[in-house]
């Protein structure tokens, strides 16, 4: 399947738009126990892991020829990036644990906010580097896990924000402007691929290497921290395997 920038646009929303769909059960769902938030994030972190390793990383390191050391360096750079990041802004989890008062200030709603938009930016990024690659059915297989993950993810994290005090209705509006760092994620992800193709193994690793590091930094612990973490392994290792059958499908 030919690869346009039309197609790859199309595709920046969809996938940054699925925080948005996720956040619209919070009409439906009043509450979520720690229990089922730990399954659903630990499935999303399967999938995650499945996209990163057989969209991003395997095809890096098959671009690579013998030059292993550029994949390598690429994986660990993503973690520096995502790291660096992670010192200006507050740790996303620290603050879906939030006291739920309803008096909560808005500073600390903004920071949430600010949290999360600077964590889905590199999931825009490993899109738009897969696209930038030239193989459609990876590039496809990294949105839906993705997609996947933000539907999931944006229900969980939206909780907090109504909790906080914050309008259904606005809550899910600022869902929606968080899903729009992962669009320009998407569109800068896409050029670096696109204008350095000799890099290119350097780049899906990279991309591959900020996803590592925000499924080990935030979403495993998040995930073992409530006394659930057996059943939560389980539904990463089902969120991993169900990637195997999308990969092998596309």
């Amino acid at each position: 399947m030919v690869i346009t920038l039309s197609t790859v646009l199309i595709t920046a929303f969809v996938v940054g738009g699925s925080t948005f769909v996720g956040s619209l059960f919070a009409f439906i769902v009043k509450q979520i126990s720690h229990k089922t938030s730990d399954m659903v994030l630990s499935f999303a972190a399967g999938i995650m892991l499945g996209a990163t390793f057989f969209s991003l990383i395997l095809p890096a390191v098959e671009d690579s020829g013998r030059n292993y050391w550029l994949p390598c360096a690429g994986i660990f750079a993503g973690a520096l990036l995502i790291n660096a990041l992670d010192r200006f802004v507050p740790h996303v989890h620290s603050y879906i644990k939030v006291d739920h008062d309803k008096k909560e200030s808005l500073n600390k709603v903004i920071l949430f906010l600010i949290a999360i938009a600077i964590h889905n930016f590199p999931e825009g990024i490993a899109v738009g580097v897969s696209f930038g690659s030239g193989n459609s059915n990876n590039a496809y297989a990294v949105a839906f896990g993705i997609s996947v993950q933000n539907i999931l993810e944006g229900l969980i994290t939206i909780l907090p924000l109504i909790s906080a005090g914050v309008e259904k209705k606005k809550a899910v509006m600022i869902a929606f402007a968080t899903g729009l760092t992962e669009v320009i994620g998407v569109i800068i992800g896409y050029a670096m691929a696109s204008s350095i193709t000799l890099m290119l193994p350097f780049t899906l690793a990279l991309a591959g290497g900020t996803m590592l590091f925000v499924i080990s930094h935030d979403m495993i612990p998040e995930t073992h921290s409530h006394g659930f973490e057996k059943i939560a392994t389980y539904s990463l290792i089902i969120g991993f395997i169900t990637m195997i059958i999308v990969d092998g499908i596309l």
